[in-house]
C-alpha cells in the first residue's frame, strides 16, 4: 500500500477560511471516483503556530502505479486547477508501507 500526504497553505485572502473548507469538500469528494484511491482523509488545521500549514490529507493507494494514475486523473486535476487560484504552496510525502 501507498500513503500519499500533502499538506497545503493557503493565500491571505478574506476568503481564505471558505477556501480551505471548499478545498476539503472537493478533496474528500474525490473517493469513489478514481480507480485504486483507497481512502482519503482530511484535516482542517486549527494550530496558529508560524510553521502551520492549513489543511492536510493522507490518502492510501493499492500501489504507485495507482497513485501515479490518481496524479493524471481528469477528476483529480480539477481539483488542482483550482487549488492552484487559491493555494500558496503545499508539501508533499509519499511513502509505501507493509500493507497490501
Amino acid at each position: 500500500m501507498v500513503v500519499h500526504v500533502v499538506m497545503i497553505k493557503f493565500r491571505e485572502d478574506p476568503e481564505k477560511e471558505s477556501h480551505i473548507r471548499e478545498a476539503k469538500r472537493r478533496i474528500d469528494a474525490l473517493v469513489g471516483r478514481i480507480p485504486g484511491l483507497r481512502s482519503m482523509e482530511t484535516g482542517i488545521n486549527f494550530a496558529r503556530e508560524e510553521r502551520a500549514m492549513d489543511l492536510c490529507l493522507r490518502a492510501t493507494f493499492d500501489d504507485r502505479d495507482a497513485l501515479r494514475a490518481y496524479a493524471v486523473h481528469p477528476v483529480h486535476l480539477e481539483v488542482i486547477e483550482w487549488l492552484k487560484g487559491v493555494a500558496e504552496y503545499s508539501k508533499v510525502v509519499d511513502y509505501e508501507t507493509g500493507e497490501r
